[in-house]
This record gives structure tokens, C-alpha cells and sequence, in this order.
């Protein structure tokens, strides 16, 4: 049974009630009414619109309303989780080209200062940006793709003071700290270099779907307006970038969409060449492309899966050239390659965990890392400088603070340069992690990462909160977290979902959870919560369930599938309405999605996208109670499909617990940019959880 909400004292607020307007949507013979399609106008007519926004205020205003005895609890909870951030701190350095690079934050600061030292940490310090000072009246900031000239006196950064992920760049000066006039709006936020000092490559987006859509090329002093197109890219399913070899040799082009890539490449001497093609692109074929001295490394998954490993010479680059290095393996999924000049090291996957494989490239003898613990998260940090013999690579787990590691690749020493301070104390032997598994409805087993504080009892009556995303090959793997900190201590525990639609158990695992086989997500989500409630970790009346943005659809997907197994779900950002998304190529992302959903306009995907989408499924039952979180600015799920859906809800659900939405007027999909303000997401979130459990502070 659903825990009613008249065991929680509410107060007694009447809900905004939306205007219905049938909008009529006919497709492959099906005629849907949808009573909300209005609330897109905003999206539509931008400020010229105001009576969605209107309506989301008046959400806003009940959400106030509804919470308000949680209001003390909140600010505790912000100022508890605050408190365990150093607030003084700064980065482990990163060494290239003769510089060590890190970012600092100081006392009160929301953002940080990104410096630099010559030679030695000894040396002077040089403030590139002073993103605290830069921020100044600005509700959101973001700043973002650092990117030096070869001769260390150039920087290119990005800035996005909206939260819609359109970063103008900018070019500054490091000698005289001018920063230049070419200010060049409307991209990624990213500048790749020349080995001219003076050419810059940049992905420009379309001001309205957001789609990379050209790669150009600038030269300094010259107007933007003039800029050259290198490449066009015709493919609306495609993402594009431009990046810069390791070692400097090339600039490459990469366009990719879920299923197959292409790259281009370009002598970085020569920016006024012409891109090659290095394998046009093939169906069903993914690759990406790594340059050693002498030769390219080839990731793909032509005839693989999994993925393996070719090379190819630098002067022969289509694929009857690529030669085998490291094979197909069916139990490993090789993720990535990090090159230096005398190693190559290889991220890998098995058994749902991260695996790093360093490899001499003189004798071709291999070594692994050893992590030692049941379930982790560990990866490829910031390596730079191609000549180096060191390795840096982050670690952490359910119980481990973030901890950055320097690894020498020949002598294989490691030495700890950091740990994650937790500000007033902790104990990672307070707290016990475990790796568990839930048998799914076609009999696959899904791993499950776990943790809590010791002293948690196994009898049923614990709250639990079940995290999920399972969509892209996203891989959710076992991190630490301070704020989670606050989750534990008040007897809560905290589960991860390695459900399907992600790749933490290889390529495969992917495969079975998206297009046709969407389903599989959220049956294993499902399936991970009974596993739980029957393990007596929580019961139905304690179970809570997150997810956010794809992992929002999985929420609002498992509440019509499964509505008595949660107490409540919180939704953030959630990706709610797929039919009516995919069937509208201006929204943002949508044909970049088409591989992952499939497109509507074809019979089979678009019934099968209607059976499971969230707001296609509402019906008159009783759901859990329900918290929504979206932004008006939203780059990458549009507010309208959380605001639809509430609506919706209010008008159908039967039983007294709660539907609440709260809208952030001035962020976008990533919530709060500065260090602190996320924090009061965090807040409200659990204070929503704690109220539903009867805790109070």
C-alpha cells in the first residue's frame, strides 16, 4: 500500500488548476487530445508569452505553501551540507607546456579563480580568469572550455551568464590582460588551437534547437561575421566537435550519433588546409581516433561490440588499413584510451566496474591498477602534457571521498596528492557499502551498489532512497557524496540502479535498454525496488525513488508501472512527454534523440513510445507522492513537459498525496552554477523526503 498522506500534516492549500485547451494531435491513425500542449508558448513566444509562467509562479507559490513547516529544516539542512565544503581550497595542479594550471576558490566565493605558475609550484602566481569577480550580478554563470595557445600567451573561455548552455568565447590576452574584441556568440563554449597562436576552431550552434550544426575557424583581428565554415554537418541526428591531438599534431572534426561516427583531421601547422576524412562514415559503426608519434590508434566497434583497439598508419587512415592491437572481448568493454609518448593507458569495464590498463609501448608488457574495494568509481583524470610519465587518475566509492591520484608509469608508484576534505569529520567506517544484485523480469541479474550508516537495521521500517538513470550507456557507478552524508546519519539509505539503458555490463547492456527494448529500463528499476522491500532494507511505506532528466522518465515510467512501491519520487528535470518531444524537430535535442528512442513518424516507434511515455500513461489511481523539479531555461528537457505532466496528474490521480512542482526561474537543465546554491535543491529535496518520514530535523 501507498503510506497515505494523511499520516502528514499538509497544509490545507488548494492546488493551481491549469487551463485545459484540447489541442488535437492525429498520427498513424491515432487521435490523442492533449488538454496542456498550450504550455509550450513560452517556448514557443519567449517573454511575449506570460501565462505559462504565470501558472508556473502560482506552482511555486503552492509548492511555498505546502513545504513551509519545512522551512527551518531546509535552511539547516543547506547551512549542515555547506558546512562540510572547504570553503578555501584549491585544485591538485595539472602540468602542460611548461606550466602547472589549477582553480582556486576562497572563503564566502561562489565560483573560483583559474591561475597558473611557471616551471614550479614555487613560482609567482599568474590569474588568468577571476570567475568570483566576473560572476558579479549575475544570477546564473557558467564559464568554461579553458583552452591556452601553444605558446602559453593566449586563453579562450567560454561564458554562458543564461543557463541555455550558449557560450559566447572570449580571448584574452596573458601578457597585457586585455581581453579582445572577438567575442564569438552563440557556441559549445570550446576553442581549439592552431599551432599558429592566432587560429581558433569552434562548434556554432542553432539559436533555436541547440544542434552543433558547423564547425568554423577564426583568425584573430579578423571579424567574426568573416569566419569560414570548415564543416557542415547535414546529419540532424549528429553531435559535432572540434579538439586538439594531445601531442599537437592535428585538430580533428568528430560528428557522432548513437550508433555511428565519422572523424575529420587537419595538420595543426597548416589551419587553412582542408579537413580529411579518416573513415567515412559507416552504419552501425562507431570509432574514434587517437594520435601517437608514428602512428593512430582506432577505438571502434566494427565487428566488435565491446569495442577493440586498431592502428593504422598516419598517411593510410580508412579502415582496410587499421590493424588489430587489442582484441574483442565479449566480458570487457574497452571505454577509452589515454595516450603518452612512451604509454598508452586503457579504461576498461568488467562486471559492471572500471578497470585501467597501463601498457608499455616499447615491449608491449601490461599491468593493472588495483582498486580494492566491492563497488567504486575510478577514472582518467586531467593528463595534458603527452611527454609525461605520470599518470593522474581520480578515485572514490560510496565511502571514500574523491581522491586524486598521481601513478608513475614506470616505477607503478602511487602517490595520493588529494582527498576530498569533509569539513568537520568523517569516518568512512561509520558507513558500509555493499554490491548487491535483483533478478529482473526476463531473469537478468542487475547489480545494485549500496550503502548506510552502521547501526542500520534490516527489519523493513528504514527509509531508503533508489537511485536511476539507465538511458545513453550512461554509466552510473558508486561515487561518494557529502551532501548524501545528511541522508545517511538521519537513518536513510542510499541505492544506485545499474538498470539497462546504461553500459556499466558492457555494450550489451545498452542495447537491451533503449529503442524497442526501452522497457527493460524500468521493469529492472522495478525489479531492484521489490529485491529491496523483499529484503526487508525498506518496505513500500519507507521506499523513495530519484531520477533525473532520462532518469526522469524512468521515474515518471515506473510510478504508472509499479505506483504502490514507492512512499515518493522525486523527478528532477524529467523527460516526460517523448511522443509530443520527438514529433517536434524545433525542441532542442530532439533529432539527436532518434537513435535512442526512435522516431515517431514511424508506426512500430511511435506506439511503442506511447506505451510507456509518462504522460501518455496517466490514468485515475493513486501515485505516490511526487515532487518535480524543472528550470524555464532548460536547454536540454524544456519546462513544458514537467509542467504538462503535473497538470495532467492533478487531474486524474485519485488519494490525498501530494503532486508538487517547483520551477527555477533563472536556471536551465543543470540547476545553480555557483558552489553553494545547488545546495538548496539538495535541501528541498530532502526535506520533501524527511517530511513524508515524519523527521524533523
Amino acid at each position: 500500500m501507498i503510506s497515505s498522506c494523511n499520516k502528514v500534516h499538509w497544509p490545507d492549500a488548494t492546488p493551481p488548476v491549469a487551463e485545459k485547451k484540447p489541442f488535437e494531435r492525429i498520427m498513424h491513425g491515432d487521435t490523442v487530445v492533449d488538454n496542456y500542449y498550450w504550455m509550450i508558448d513560452f517556448f514557443k513566444k519567449g517573454p511575449h508569452s506570460t501565462k505559462v509562467v504565470e501558472y508556473l509562479k502560482q506552482e511555486n507559490a503552492y509548492l511555498d505553501t505546502m513545504m513551509s513547516s519545512t522551512n527551518e529544516l531546509q535552511e539547516n539542512l543547506y547551512t549542515e551540507m555547506k558546512a562540510r565544503i572547504k570553503e578555501k581550497d584549491e585544485s591538485v595542479p595539472v602540468f602542460k607546456n611548461g606550466y602547472y594550471y589549477y582553480t582556486r576558490s576562497v572563503e564566502g566565493e561562489q565560483y573560483f579563480k583559474y591561475c597558473r605558475k611557471k616551471g614550479s609550484l614555487d613560482a609567482a602566481e599568474e590569474l588568468l580568469l577571476d570567475v568570483d569577480a566576473m560572476a558579479k550580478g549575475h544570477a546564473y554563470y557558467s564559464v568554461t572550455g579553458f583552452a591556452i595557445s601553444p605558446d602559453n600567451k593566449l586563453l579562450a573561455y567560454g561564458v554562458d551568464s543564461v543557463s541555455r548552455r550558449q557560450y559566447t568565447i572570449h580571448i584574452k590576452n596573458l601578457e597585457t590582460g586585455e581581453v579582445y574584441t572577438d567575442a564569438i556568440k552563440g557556441t559549445s563554449g570550446g576553442a581549439c588551437w592552431a599551432n599558429d597562436n592566432k587560429t581558433i576552431f569552434y562548434t556554432l550552434n542553432n539559436p533555436v534547437t541547440l544542434l552543433t550544426e558547423k564547425i568554423k575557424r577564426h583568425v584573430l583581428g579578423s571579424k567574426v561575421s568573416g569566419d569560414a565554415v570548415v564543416y557542415d554537418e547535414k546529419d540532424k541526428s549528429n553531435y559535432i566537435g572540434v579538439g586538439r591531438a594531445k601531442n599537437g599534431k592535428h585538430i580533428f572534426i568528430y560528428s557522432q550519433a548513437t550508433l555511428s561516427s565519422e572523424v575529420r583531421y587537419l595538420d595543426a601547422d597548416k589551419p587553412a588546409g582542408e579537413f580529411k576524412v579518416f573513415q567515412p562514415r559507416m552504419k552501425d559503426v562507431l570509432y574514434d581516433v587517437t594520435t601517437l608519434a608514428d602512428r593512430f590508434l582506432i577505438r571502434t566497434n566494427l565487428d566488435a561490440q565491446n569495442f577493440r583497439l586498431m592502428e593504422c598508419p598516419l598517411d593510410k587512415t580508412d579502415s582496410a588499413n587499421w590493424k588489430e592491437v587489442i582484441p574483442h572481448r565479449t566480458d570487457v568493454l574497452l571505454e577509452g584510451v589515454e595516450e603518452f609518448k612512451d604509454f598508452m593507458v586503457l579504461s576498461e569495464r568488467k562486471d559492471g566496474l572500471v578497470k585501467l590498463c597501463i601498457i608499455n609501448l616499447a615491449d608491449k608488457k601490461e599491468h593493472y591498477l588495483d582498486f580494492g574495494e566491492l563497488t567504486y568509481a575510478a577514472f582518467v583524470g586531467s593528463n595534458p602534457e603527452y611527454n609525461s610519465e605520470t599518470l593522474r587518475y581520480n578515485y572514490t566509492s560510496l565511502t571514500t571521498p574523491i581522491s586524486v591520484y598521481d601513478y608513475n608509469l614506470t616505477t607503478r608508484e602511487k602517490t595520493l596528492k588529494k582527498q576530498q576534505e569533509v569539513v568537520g569529520g568523517y569516518n568512512p567506517e561509520d558507513y558500509v557499502a555493499e554490491r548487491l544484485y535483483a533478478v529482473a523480469k526476463d531473469g537478468v541479474r542487475i547489480p545494485i551498489s549500496l550503502v548506510y550508516k552502521k547501526g542500520f537495521k534490516k527489519d523493513g521500517k528504514a527509509p531508503l532512497l533508489l537511485y536511476g538513470y539507465g538511458s545513453y550507456g550512461a554509466s552510473m557507478d558508486a561515487s561518494f557524496s557529502t551532501t548524501r552524508i545528511s541522508l545517511l546519519n538521519r537513518g536513510f539509505a542510499f541505492a544506485i540502479a545499474h538498470i539497462r539503458g546504461g553500459e556499466e555490463m558492457g555494450r550489451q547492456w545498452y542495447l537491451d535498454g533503449k529503442l524497442q527494448k526501452k522497457i527493460n529500463t524500468f521493469t529492472d528499476f522495478i525489479a531492484c525496488g521489490e529485491f529491496l522491500t523483499d529484503a526487508k532494507y525498506t518496505s513500500p511505506e519507507h521506499l523513495y525513488a530519484h531520477g533525473g532528466s532520462a532518469g526522469g522518465l524512468l521515474m515518471g515510467a515506473v510510478m504508472n508501472m509499479a505506483p504502490s512501491l514507492w512512499n515518493g519520487i522525486i523527478a528532477q528535470v524529467p523527460f516526460v512527454d517523448v511522443v509530443n518531444t520527438m514529433l517536434d524537430e524545433s525542441i532542442p535535442l530532439t533529432t539527436n534523440e532518434f537513435d535512442e528512442w526512435g522516431n515517431p513518424k514511424e508506426k512500430d516507434a511511435y506506439f511503442y513510445m506511447k506505451s510507456y511515455s509518462p504522460y501518455e500513461n496517466i490514468e485515475s489511481k493513486e501515485y505516490p507522492n511526487l515532487l518535480v523539479t524543472t528550470g524555464l531555461h532548460d536547454s536540454q528537457v524544456q519546462y513544458f513537459e514537467p509542467a504538462k505532466w503535473v497538470a495532467k496528474l492533478r487531474e486524474m490521480k485519485t488519494g490525498d498525496n501530494v503532486v508538487l512542482l517547483k520551477t527555477n526561474m533563472e536556471f536551465g537543465h543543470g540547476g545553480a552554477s555557483g558552489r553553494f546554491d545547488y545546495l538548496k535543491d539538495i535541501a528541498l529535496v530532502y526535506a520533501f523526503m524527511f517530511k513524508l518520514e515524519g523527521i524533523e530535523k
